[in-house]
């Protein structure tokens, strides 16, 4: 018996010494440790409270930041409530799920929800029946849950950039009445950019673990849809770029060219051409990013990379299926992968930045200004830059993180008692050439490598465990990320 007495006090003895140095152990010691032990000391804090202090460190004000940003052209107001509540109250019954590129029925609607609920994956889709949408749009701004939000990628971002009393925001885009009420007081409107209704869209979310007949989310996402005609068309294109000379920005940010997938294929080809040919009106001076959002015809997104949108560009933002779907469309390496299995691995995503600034960046023998690449996934972010272009970038990718795990869990600074490490703690930087291996260390969590002139930060996200929203996550991260870079005079 007393022999049992000592094992446990000696065990208890060895449990407290863990938790009280836990914070000062090495990576490999971590790895080493049992998944329970671990675990406990994970709820101790020591993992995500290191991180969140390596990060507040890191997070500087860039030397020269931005006045003036002007935003646009996707506007509009989002429905947010819960998808099952909503399919349920439109009377629709579980079942298998399929994807479509464009809803046509609520059948559709139903079958492409439950695909993406499945992969715990973000999708959004035009649905092209009005009569139809304009029924289900009832329903779901009737539900009790629902909530009236600022939607659109570029509308959020201007929103989330006018957080800073110090920065002055332009937002072009098809702005009615609720959502010029919604809008922060320090964002500008252009009178020619208010009309006389609002477009919204339905944001269906689910949370982890969350069932719906024989499926089960993985993780917190949402599947979007909408019958946008304004934001589909681009509509207040010509207007922002006009309003560019009286507004005279120092960056301008750029989404909203995925809604015209809703479009017929003739009349996206000439909206595109004149989409490059408004942009080209842009001061070469003046940096340009371009928040990249879901899409699914592999021509639409073959020409936005090769018909002179990406040279036109500064910057880009996007996360793992935009990622995935771009080196499809555009035969890049990795292309032949069907879906991510999990995590993105690091390896694979390296890859893919460095070739889409490889082959359509800046070099001196190309006419390119795409110079930095902003990616962000569920489990961590990552930089890529062509050196000599951007500063900070440290700073940027810890304030995107900072700013995921945050805003996911609805607080204002990060609580470590709500999120979680997800991102691995050891990988490889390609999978293609011959890679460096990285083992994380919580208290400097921001790592870098280089391949070949171009620069990647990599940085862990602390995942929220119980997710208040996930719309606008992505645009929120890319916000935040510009905020804190630099752009270096060329």
């Amino acid at each position: 018996m007393w022999r049992r007495a000592l094992c446990v006090g000696l065990l208890a003895l060895a449990l407290g010494y863990l938790c009280l140095l836990g914070p000062q152990l090495p990576p490999s010691a971590l790895r080493l440790l049992p998944a329970s032990l671990l675990g406990g000391l994970r709820r101790a804090g020591s993992l995500e409270s290191r991180m969140v202090a390596a990060w507040q460190a890191a997070i500087v004000r860039p030397a020269r930041g931005w006045a003036r940003v002007a935003v646009g052209v996707n506007a509009c107001v989002d429905v947010v409530l819960s998808g099952v509540k909503l399919l349920e109250a439109l009377g629709l019954e579980p079942g298998d799920g399929k994807n479509h590129a464009v809803l046509t029925s609520q059948q559709d609607l139903r079958e492409a929800f439950v695909h993406f609920m499945e992969k715990g994956a973000a999708a959004e889709r035009f649905f092209s029946d009005a009569e139809s949408f304009h029924h289900i749009a009832r329903t779901a701004s009737e539900y009790s849950g629902a909530q009236l939000y600022v939607g659109g990628n570029a509308a959020l971002i201007g929103q989330k950039l006018a957080a800073n009393p110090d920065l002055k925001i332009l937002l072009c885009g098809p702005v009615g009445p609720k959502l010029h009420e919604l809008l922060d007081d320090n964002v500008v409107v252009p009178p020619e950019s208010m009309q006389e209704r609002d477009e919204f869209h339905l944001i269906l979310e689910y949370q982890a673990g969350e069932e719906w007949g024989q499926v089960k989310a993985p993780n917190a996402n949402r599947f979007i849809f909408s019958h946008d005609l304004s934001n589909g068309a681009l509509n207040m294109l010509e207007v922002f770029v006009s309003s560019l000379d009286e507004f005279q920005p120092d960056l301008v940010v750029l989404s909203g060219l995925h809604m015209m997938e809703g479009q017929s294929k003739e009349m996206r080809h000439r909206r595109l051409m004149e989409a490059v040919a408004s942009i080209s009106d842009i001061p070469t001076d003046i940096p340009i990013h371009l928040e990249l959002a879901s899409m699914t015809d592999q021509d639409f997104m073959s020409n936005i990379v090769h018909q002179q949108v990406f040279p036109l560009v500064n910057s880009i933002g996007l996360n793992e299926q935009e990622l995935l779907f771009l080196t499809q469309s555009a035969s890049g390496p990795h292309a032949s992968l069907a879906s991510w299995n999990g995590i993105p691995d690091v390896g694979v995503v390296s890859d893919i930045l460095f070739w889409v600034l490889k082959e359509h960046g800046k070099t001196a023998d190309r006419a390119s200004d795409l110079t930095r690449i902003h990616f962000h996934t569920l489990a961590y972010h990552i930089l890529a830059t062509v050196d000599g272009f951007w500063g900070n970038q440290v700073a940027a990718v810890a304030a995107g993180a900072r700013a995921a795990g945050a805003q996911a869990c609805g607080t204002e600074t990060i609580d470590t008692s709500k999120v979680f490490l997800k991102a691995p703690l050891e990988f490889v930087t390609s999978q293609i050439e011959a890679p460096s291996k990285i083992s994380l260390n919580p208290d400097e969590p921001v790592v870098h490598w280089h391949r070949e002139g171009i620069s990647f930060h990599f940085t862990p996200v602390l995942v929220c465990k119980d997710p208040v929203r996930t719309v606008g996550l992505g645009d929120a991260i890319s916000a935040e990320g510009l905020l804190y870079s630099e752009v270096y005079p060329q």
